[in-house]
């Protein structure tokens, strides 16, 4: 795996894994690259995006000799480089990459317009550690259906485009008519500075994937309001830990993983209005349909496994 250094907002700790190796993109010159490639020697390469050169090269020199995909998150919104990439995806794209690998359906007009065909388009690209999250669910099941906490939750970066201002300002406004329920936030960023001090919202800072169980069992449903979302692998995580889902139109993963009425709500990205009326509607819930909620997100947290990726990934080989 060759990889660029990680986000500072999001440090996370990769674990060792067997047969694998990590090298990072920031010490490998275009040359060094080459070298790399060369010695291994791969049966398939996988590369995230068109936008590093040398990335590109090493697919277009290797993409008749074996499967070379491009795993592409963004939706199709006609803007002017969508239209440069598809006007041009002969020489921009398809003379690199064999195949293209979508998280799901907001995706595949983009890899179309790209000039794949349907053959050559994967869904299912990002998909959540469920088993670790459907732990999460079990373990906290017999709590939350004694008494269902009066808490939402969201994790993700402080950042602009996250929503977490709307978020704020959105659930001050409704925990105005039910002081009971309380926000709690897990990430950091730009905006951390700008939190809002409430005495009903917590701000947690960053937190490791593994530690982030004591915090999801202690709360009930799971906000993500961004404006820009490709996709959201936190929310099949916490659709697979049980948790009814609050999320606006631009996020990409509601289409699989939340079901209007169902197991959450959405909102119009960007109308504070709109996201305290889906909070307000949470919050107006019976505990009976909440835990009707949760089994749904249980439910539907299972249409993208593990076991489904592997079978994507080695059938590209066929």
């Amino acid at each position: 795996m060759v990889h660029w250094p990680l986000n500072k907002e999001a440090p996370f700790h990769f674990r060792k894994l067997e047969h694998t190796e990590f090298h990072d993109r920031s010490l490998l010159n275009d040359g060094g690259l080459k070298k790399l490639v060369d010695e291994i020697n791969p049966t398939i390469i996988f590369c995230s995006g068109w936008v590093d050169k040398g990335y590109n090269r090493i697919c277009k020199s290797w993409r008749k000799r074996i499967p070379t995909v491009v795993l592409l998150d963004n939706h199709w919104t006609g803007n002017w480089k969508q239209w440069i990439a598809s006007t041009m995806s002969a020489i921009v794209v398809r003379d690199k990459f064999s195949h293209a690998w979508v998280p799901g359906k907001p995706q595949i007009e983009f890899a179309l317009r790209l000039g794949f065909t349907d053959e050559q388009i994967r869904t299912g690209y990002y998909c959540a550690d469920t088993a670790l999250f459907h732990e999460i669910y079990y373990k906290s099941l017999a709590s939350k259906q004694l008494s269902m906490p009066k808490r939402f939750l969201y994790v993700g970066r402080y950042l602009p485009f996250k929503g977490v201002l709307d978020l704020w300002k959105a659930f001050a406004e409704a925990n105005e008519k039910f002081p009971q329920w309380d926000l709690w936030c897990i990430g950091t960023g730009d905006l951390w500075e700008q939190r809002l001090i409430h005495p009903c919202i917590r701000h947690i800072g960053f937190v490791q994937p593994a530690a982030l169980s004591e915090f999801i069992s202690q709360c009930s449903v799971f906000v993500l309001p961004s404006s820009k979302e490709p996709w959201g692998v936190v929310v099949q995580e916490m659709a697979a830990a049980g948790l009814p889902l609050v999320c606006s139109n631009k996020v990409g993963a509601a289409n699989q993983f939340l079901e209007e009425g169902k197991n959450g709500f959405t909102h119009e990205a960007g109308n504070i209005h709109a996201l305290k009326n889906s909070l307000l509607k949470m919050m107006s819930l019976p505990e009976e349909k909440l835990h009707a909620m949760s089994r749904y997100s249980f439910l539907l947290s299972n249409s993208v496994t593990q076991e489904k990726w592997v079978h994507t990934a080695m059938g590209f080989l066929d």
